[in-house]
């Protein structure tokens, strides 16, 4: 990679993927990949013709700053007013990271709000651990190094953030298999029919809705295939006129729900032995720009 400003400008959609795994949404992944470009022009000429791979130079900034921003992040959630999800994105807004040889299903699911969500319960560093090396293969050197640890010990904090991966997320559903379940769970919200919805999901389904305190929504977690059904069909009670539209996400198939034109929330689908077990409602403002 040659050092020109349309070089170092190409690596921006890698570098907001990056950011977006580590720190769940959109603003926070422009942030810190802007801060990366900032340190890098901040440089002088001397210092960055030294660089001998710009995008690595800029990946590891990245991973730093993100490691700064999870602290205070991780403050910001525990003011957040309701329940805090990641903000939901269409299937096509984020790169791929193609270092990693898995292939195309797990890149899949490293931006899935299931996995996304796991790792909001581990520590910043073996959030950017896992991040980095799993998903960007970056070696473990050049983690420890932006840790502050022996690769030794990065390595360790990888592969502790892959055993709750696996753990917590379970074996990843096929995608048409999830899908399907989506379509029926999606044809039963639309008709208003309580035991087609019920039909679709898990008997221990929790619901979890993300207002940000800014607009009306469950405060806490809404439990069981009946209480999660009744307040589906309530609040689409609510709105009359909003439709639900089928999208595709980075979990799959989804539903964009607008009123009049605007857009009211995203809703995904975690789904587990053919039926919904967790069903994910974005409705904060702050979360849906990439919808408008």
């Amino acid at each position: 990679m040659t050092d020109t400003a349309a070089d170092v400008a190409a690596e921006h959609p890698r570098l907001v993927s990056l950011a977006y795994r580590l720190l769940g949404t959109l603003a926070d992944a422009e942030d810190a990949a802007q801060e990366a470009f900032t340190r890098w022009y901040r440089l002088t000429e001397s210092e960055r013709a030294a660089v001998r791979n710009p995008q690595a130079w800029l990946t590891r900034v990245v991973g730093r700053v993100g490691l700064d921003m999870l602290g205070s992040a991780r403050a910001r959630r525990e003011q957040y007013v309701g329940e805090w999800l990641p903000e939901p994105l269409p299937s096509d807004h984020l790169v791929v990271a193609s270092a990693d040889p898995a292939g195309d299903a797990e890149q899949g699911e490293a931006v899935s709000t299931a996995l996304l969500l796991m790792l909001e319960r581990l520590t910043p560093a073996e959030r950017v651990a896992f991040v980095l090396h799993d998903v960007f293969a970056v070696p473990f050197d050049e983690i420890a190094t932006l840790l502050d640890r022996t690769p030794a010990a990065a390595r360790q904090l990888a592969a502790s953030a892959r055993r709750r991966a696996k753990g917590e997320t379970g074996h990843p559903v096929a995608r048409a298999d999830h899908d399907a379940v989506v379509t029926a769970f999606g044809r039963a919200c639309r008709d208003g029919d309580m035991h087609a919805l019920l039909e679709v999901l898990g008997r221990d389904v929790v619901l979890r809705s993300d207002g940000g305190g800014v607009v009306s929504a469950a405060r806490r977690p809404v439990q069981g295939a009946d209480n999660v059904a009744r307040f589906l069909l309530g609040i689409l009670g609510k709105y009359p006129t909003a439709t639900v539209e089928d999208v595709q996400t980075t979990d799959g198939a989804g539903f964009l729900v607008r009123d009049g034109g605007a857009v009211l929330g995203v809703v995904n689908l975690g789904v587990t032995e053919g039926v919904a077990s967790d069903v994910w409602v974005v409705m904060n403002p702050a979360k849906l720009g990439a919808w408008q």
